[in-house]
């Protein structure tokens, strides 16, 4: 699942969340949410989670590939990288680059993209 601390795209739902140590009422909404990450790479996101407690935002597997995405580690010299690159592609090719935290994370800055749609 993907979760995000922006407000803007969600709706009410049960807060009731099972995670790793238990249960918890984390989860204030949920709804559609489009991200973009720095170098430009967008995902579409129909099922992310708000949690206005929540101290990052966490970015799914399922929903990375969801979009058309690999995934694969790297190291160069003593630093690992998680790079995200298209599914069909002749050549390798990065779109993004995510360094690690010592605990295991990866990590990168996120923006959230606001769509207008205008009906006639």
């Amino acid at each position: 699942m993907t979760y995000l601390d922006v407000s803007d795209f969600f709706k009410d739902i049960d807060g009731k969340f099972d995670n790793l140590i238990g249960s918890s009422n984390l989860i204030e909404d949920s709804g559609r949410a489009i991200i973009m990450l720095p170098k430009g790479t967008k995902f579409c996101i129909d099922d992310a989670l708000y949690s206005s407690k929540s101290s990052r935002n966490l970015l799914s597997f399922k929903d990375i590939r969801y979009n058309g995405y690999h995934i694969e580690t790297n190291n160069k010299g003593s630093e690992e990288f998680l790079y995200i690159t298209p599914i069909v592609s002749s050549q390798k090719l990065i779109l993004e680059k995510l360094s690690i935290f010592s605990s295991g994370l990866y990590y990168t800055t996120m923006k959230i993209v606001k769509i207008n749609v205008a009906i006639h």
